[in-house]
């Protein structure tokens, strides 16, 4: 085979598998502006007759989906940011600093990756209930504030920066904090960059546990909010269509936005100098 040829075949099978991935979205963007019913007619259209704002109009004065959407941004950005700091500081700590315990410590850590999380979701539901925490936002941020995954993705990273250059630091007199916010933080940018991605999206998409700790309505995130509604609007497919719309929107965004630090964090590493 020749090398156009290769070249051309390979690029067909990407742009194929790009349109398979990409065409529910879009048409699930189409739906969302078809008038009420267009889309369980026969056979299914697939672009609106008439776009209409109609449905998003009902999801954010009648389904309430405004008070949804910032439960959820609430959340996941008080989950993103204190995970981050905890996660950062957890790390670095395991991969450069010196203290008893260290490795049979982290060891235990990795161990705990292997119980599935719907094991500790009882005692940790009781628990919050002594701590008075269910049907509150902190029932939800509470349990996300560290992560055994974001603590070893820093340490894994954190271990290939230079001891020099700490140890430089503490001969010029800097403390372990001002070490670690003026040198260590911004050579951590990449993998903070995608470990934030990743706890963001956790957390917005996460339904298991929301749904658990969050016994009042006005407590709702997006997808406990979008399941509930389906349930209600079980036929009306362009306001499911809206909602999902909705909740696909921020995170989407928010991953194009930082796709390229994300790309980066990910292949830290692969490539050797």
């Amino acid at each position: 085979m020749s090398p156009r040829l290769a070249k051309a075949l390979i690029n067909g099978l990407l742009v194929g598998g790009a349109v398979i991935a990409i065409a529910p979205l879009l048409y699930m963007v189409s739906v969302s502006f078809m008038p009420q019913g267009q889309a369980s007619s026969l056979p299914p259209p697939v672009l609106p007759t008439h776009a209409t704002l109609d449905n998003y109009r009902q999801l954010f004065m009648n389904a309430g989906m405004g008070r949804y959407l910032f439960n959820s941004l609430l959340i996941s950005t008080c989950i993103t940011v204190i995970s981050l700091a905890f996660n950062l500081m957890a790390g670095y700590a395991f991969a450069k600093l010196e203290f008893r315990g260290r490795q049979r410590i982290f060891q235990v850590l990795l161990g705990a990756l292997v119980i599935p999380a719907q094991v500790a979701m009882l005692p940790l539901f009781l628990l919050l209930k002594y701590m008075g925490l269910v049907n509150t936002y902190g029932a939800v941020i509470v349990p996300a504030l560290a992560t055994i995954f974001g603590i070893f993705l820093v340490r894994q990273y954190a271990s290939g920066i230079p001891n020099d250059l700490m140890e430089a630091a503490r001969i010029d007199g800097a403390g372990e904090f001002r070490i670690f916010a003026t040198i260590v933080m911004p050579l951590l940018k990449p993998i903070m960059v995608t470990l934030a991605i990743f706890t963001f999206l956790a957390a917005w998409n996460d339904f298991m546990w929301p749904l658990i700790a969050l016994t009042g309505q006005e407590h709702y995130t997006l997808p406990i909010a979008l399941a509930s509604l389906s349930r209600e609007h079980v036929q009306d497919s362009e306001l499911m269509m809206a909602g999902s719309v909705v909740t696909i929107l921020p995170v989407l965004v928010l991953f194009l936005a930082l796709q390229r630090y994300y790309l980066e964090g990910l292949l830290i590493g692969s490539v050797k100098g």
